[in-house]
């Protein structure tokens, strides 16, 4: 009985919410990006915009490549080639596909050149290596994790496959938004929304929830917090694949500089997703999956350049940073 309560249960999660500003240089928001290595999708909502402009466009389209290397031993990542190779001179990230973080043996290679081996008991015996129980080692399986300097080698000899990001765009029109004031994040009682009903919002959003809590709706009885207003077409892009912080610094940048044309809305968003099962979430924090495996963050984008930025993890996680 206790089992079956315990998967009634709605999934919990932690929730951070801050404000700044672009122009401020205690601004955090370019090393939270910089350090939330392992992305899964990324979407931005411009309310108000009905065509992207070329700039914008050729940004989301050059987001890849990413590629697949089909059974490669770990060993190849510790080999003095691959270390020099890419190591030296550059950044690489790599993460293990089609993995069950909270069950499987799970590897992720940093940019900095670190490997998280996420293991299971017997795998983790087996190494000899040094490490520390997994946080998350309250399951069928335990998981243990150790780290190692290294990065990767060359994979020509082994089956390797590119592949590109996909890209969804779409209008929505007549959308109801959400009153916003980039000075309130709790908001303010009928004249503006919190930060947290946003959140909520947009899920809805990126999901094609029906936001009209009709009542002959029995799928959904969302409807979109109050105060708000109708957007005759909001612009929405989704991008999904292996994507690099770096191709996102790129995005939020040019997003900050939205306003430097007069515009009719008065925000934007950036939203992005991290892999569920990825060992880590930001930087080195330990992730696990449990009910949901999110780890995710979202920054609002005014017209003054204040922002707010929201993380999110499951309650398992490390406080995001």
């Amino acid at each position: 009985m206790a089992t079956l309560r315990r998967l009634r249960e709605a999934p919990r999660h932690l929730l951070v919410c801050e404000k700044s500003n672009f122009g401020n240089h205690k601004s955090r928001h370019r090393h939270l990006v910089q350090t939330h290595y392992y992305n899964y999708r990324v979407s931005f909502l411009l309310p108000e915009c009905g065509i992207l402009s070329e700039e914008l466009k050729n940004l989301v389209m050059q987001t890849g490549p990413y590629y697949f290397v089909k059974n490669l031993p770990l060993h190849e990542l510790i080999t003095p080639e691959f270390i020099s190779t890419f190591i030296k001179k550059g950044s690489c990230y790599a993460l293990t596909y089609n993995t069950n973080i909270d069950e499987d043996n799970t590897v992720a290679l940093l940019p900095n050149g670190k490997l998280i081996l996420s293991l299971d008991k017997d795998t983790y015996e087996e190494t000899g290596l040094q490490g520390h129980p997994s946080q998350f080692s309250g399951r069928k399986i335990m998981k243990f994790s150790s780290e190692e300097s290294t990065m990767m080698s060359y994979f020509s000899k082994y089956q390797i496959q590119e592949h590109q990001p996909k890209v969804a765009l779409s209008t929505v029109r007549d959308l109801q938004c959400p009153v916003l004031q980039s000075s309130e994040l709790d908001g303010a009682p009928e004249v503006s929304c919190q930060a947290l009903e946003l959140f909520d919002w947009l899920g809805a959003v990126f999901s094609n929830v029906s936001l009209n809590n009709e009542p002959n709706n029995f799928i959904s009885t969302y409807c979109c917090p109050q105060p708000s207003t109708v957007v005759a077409k909001a612009y929405l892009c989704t991008i999904t694949g292996f994507i690099l912080p770096e191709k996102i610094c790129l995005l939020l940048e040019h997003l900050c500089h939205y306003f430097d044309e007069l515009k009719l809305a008065p925000w934007v968003t950036l939203s992005v997703q991290g892999f569920a099962d990825s060992p880590v979430s930001w930087g080195k924090n330990e992730h696990g999956f449990w009910k949901g495996g999110e780890h995710l963050y979202n920054f609002v984008i005014f017209n003054n350049q204040d922002y707010w930025l929201q993380m999110a993890v499951g309650a398992n996680d490390h406080c995001p940073p």
